[in-house]
């Protein structure tokens, strides 16, 4: 059972019924789906969303209709981790790190791609597609598979080498684009018009896509104790996971099921695809394209379609927007991983360093809790790594090298 009653406008509030549709045809503005909470108040309770699966689909009740059944490979319930090495170095009290990088094909897109193909299963689509900076194009590539559909997944053609292969190795048609992400987005939309089978995840289907983001706000307030976090830090790069963070938020304190209000959030862009930092740290009113130049390209969206409701999420509440050079993500993918345990992608980076940025001028409060999101595994970005990565030192296959090689490192360290 869903409680989704329809699609309704962001900017004018108009609404339209439960179909492929991405915007209004009278401000064409983008449209988001729209739940009966009143409704759903007598219903949904914590008991009825812990005796659910442990994916994102325990709080079915909260997104679209996925009519017989989900589209489920097992996106979500990823571990919300006390992060009390990485919290003692950047000088914080309490620090929880969301690690999404447990999910089937390693992002959090899983999330959003389980929600888009459930919705376009239940609407008589047939074939997957989408526009993706890699992570995306994974997961759609991989949930195809699993029903048995055909996918096409468009990706720049400059890609790191383990998302091309990550993608291609389901069978899909993966073509790439000589060109940015915002290139092959505007491409993406003239398919639409040329394929009325084609559910292109993130463009027919957007509204129903960017609702899967929603179930991270839900698991962390669930995994807290039933309890809201005061501050929380999303990597940002079309800004659609950022503000429908927001909402989910929203949506469980209006039920009633969370202790606490919505938390401060806080973005966290690579300085070089910033435009909402940009445009946040300037007072701008609009956000300026930029086009990207950096290694975190799963953010890398120059024209980011979400990026004005960021700037309003982070300016109403008090929020903030880190940016941050590719030497610091790099130092602080292993940072994460030296302290924590967890080797990240370079959004990872991104998101660690962003948060060190914002701690140290002091717009995140070092004395409330912060949950950092951290959206994807660490082998999606391997080109970003590897040529720094070496063994410590070669030896020959005997006791004596091995013990004369410690020796040597321990010299080396206590010098």
């Amino acid at each position: 059972m869903s409680f989704a009653i329809s699609l309704q406008c962001r900017e004018c509030g108009s609404t339209y019924p439960l179909e492929a549709r991405y915007s209004c045809e009278f401000c064409f503005g983008p449209l988001e789906v729209a739940y009966d909470l009143e409704a759903a108040r007598s219903v949904i309770t914590r008991e009825s969303i812990s005796n659910g699966p442990r994916s994102i689909w325990r709080y079915g009740t909260l997104l679209p209709d996925p009519g017989e059944e989900p589209v489920d490979l097992g996106a979500g319930w990823t571990p919300l981790r006390r992060a009390t090495r990485l919290a003692e170095v950047l000088g914080v009290r309490e620090l929880w790190l969301k690690d999404d990088t447990r999910n089937p094909t390693g992002s959090f897109k899983d999330r959003v791609v389980s929600v888009a193909l459930s919705s376009a299963r239940r609407l008589g689509f047939t074939t997957a597609a989408c526009a993706s900076t890699g992570n995306l194009a994974t997961s759609v590539a991989a949930h195809a598979a699993f029903i048995g559909w055909p996918s096409v997944t468009l990706i720049p053609s400059d890609l790191e080498k383990s998302k091309v292969a990550m993608t291609s190795i389901f069978g899909g048609t993966v073509l790439g684009v000589d060109g940015s992400y915002d290139d092959v987005n505007r491409l993406c939309v003239e398919l639409v018009a040329e394929h009325a089978d084609w559910a292109f995840a993130n463009v027919n289907l957007r509204p129903y896509y960017a609702e899967g983001s929603k179930t991270l706000a839900f698991e962390i307030a669930e995994q807290l104790g039933w309890q809201t976090p005061d501050q929380v830090v999303v990597p940002v790069a079309s800004g659609s996971q950022l503000t429908k963070i927001a909402k989910g938020f929203k949506e469980f304190i209006e039920l009633g099921l969370v202790d606490g209000g919505a938390p401060v959030l806080f973005g966290a862009q690579a300085t070089g695809c910033s435009p909402i930092a940009t445009a946040f740290s300037e007072g701008a009113e609009f956000i300026t394209p930029q086009r990207p130049n950096t290694i975190a390209r799963s953010l890398a969206i120059g024209n980011p379609a979400d990026g004005p409701y960021v700037l309003d999420e982070l300016r109403a509440h008090g929020g903030d927007c880190g940016s941050v050079d590719d030497d610091e993500v790099l130092e602080c993918i292993g940072l994460l991983a030296r302290t924590e345990g967890i080797f990240a992608e370079t959004a990872g980076g991104v998101t660690i360093a962003a948060l060190r940025q914002m701690i140290d001028r002091g717009t995140i409060d070092r004395e409330k809790s912060i949950v950092a999101i951290i959206s994807g595994h660490g082998l999606k970005t391997l080109d970003a790594v590897v040529d720094t990565a070496t063994v410590t030192a070669t030896i020959r296959p005997s006791l004596a090298a091995a013990e004369d090689a410690l020796r040597f490192l321990q010299l080396v360290a206590a010098s």
